[in-house]
């Protein structure tokens, strides 16, 4: 009887213990703190065109900023609802820094001139914080608390 030992990338000792990094910042209270404002923030962006109430307002003008809005919201709770995912938190997390940015800069992208001071700061107060969110994201990823704590702590 032979035992034959793994011999794909996954079994990698570098792969193994990135992969172990990336669960221990994940499951920190930072990140689930980072993945739950993570999905508020892209929630309110969804609702946020009925709840701020200039879904109505333009008309026909302001349907291109309320699609964006409903759809990369959903888009972006669900990219950081699946953050904890090894394989897939770097792509994941810089998808969502392109769905901050893009929020931000919407209203006049979207619906031009006609955007309204409504649309204008509930986009770049959400798309900010949405930002902020992916960076972290990033950041947690990437390992970045850790380091910071090394640096801090003299470990």
């Amino acid at each position: 009887m032979s035992t034959q030992l793994p011999t794909g990338m996954e079994h990698h000792p570098d792969i193994l213990a990135l992969r172990e990094q990336a669960e221990r910042a994940t499951s920190s209270s930072r990140g689930q703190g980072v993945e739950a404002l993570g999905i508020a923030c892209g929630l309110f962006l969804a609702i946020s065109p009925w709840v701020i109430g200039y879904a109505g307002l333009l008309g026909f003008l302001a349907s291109g900023v309320v699609i964006s809005n409903l759809v990369l919201g959903l888009g972006y709770a669900w990219l950081m609802a699946g953050y904890g995912a090894f394989e897939r938190t770097h792509a994941r997390a810089y998808a969502s820094l392109g769905i901050g940015i893009w929020t931000m800069v919407a209203p006049w992208l979207t619906t031009g001139d006609e955007a309204i001071r409504r649309v204008i700061w509930t986009n770049l107060i959400v798309g900010g914080l949405m930002t902020c969110l992916a960076l972290a994201a990033i950041g947690l990823a990437m390992g970045g608390s850790g380091t910071m704590m090394r640096r801090r702590g003299g470990g």
